[in-house]
């Protein structure tokens, strides 16, 4: 009913489902084009040994204050967009602003954990990538 909606609104626009293989080629099968980009992102976060990132040390001046990331935090909240897809959480962003301060301080506690022990959980690690073909 979207697709159709966007057709009478905007027109017909047909897709194309064209990609380039590693030889430069262009490729239209859709099974061809799946490889491809389970092959691409393969390569690109499946990286055993990075040699050339450097860890350096960082000195401040004076601490960083939490009031600071509350109120980021706040921002990033506000501009959530309503109605998409929830991750592999399943918190869609509707629960998240209507969570008021509840919500808000427990995820503001997470990150200051996160940001004091200076490491990502495991489940930070997981992502969806959606591609449209």
């Amino acid at each position: 009913m979207y697709r159709g909606n966007i057709d009478v609104t905007k027109g017909y626009q047909p897709r194309t489902n064209i990609l380039r293989d590693e030889k430069n080629d262009l490729v239209t099968d859709s099974h061809i084009i799946l490889a491809r980009w389970r092959n691409h992102f393969s390569q690109l976060l499946n990286v055993l040994g990075v040699n050339d990132v450097v860890q350096t040390e960082i000195h401040a001046a004076e601490p960083l204050l939490d009031e600071t990331i509350a109120c980021e935090l706040d921002m990033a909240i506000e501009e959530l967009k309503r109605h998409k897809s929830p991750g592999i959480d399943q918190i869609p962003a509707e629960l998240i602003k209507a969570g008021v301060r509840k919500i808000h301080s427990e995820i503001h506690e997470r990150i200051i954990f996160i940001w004091t022990k200076e490491e990502l959980p495991a489940e930070c690690n997981e992502s969806i990538i959606v591609t449209y073909l």
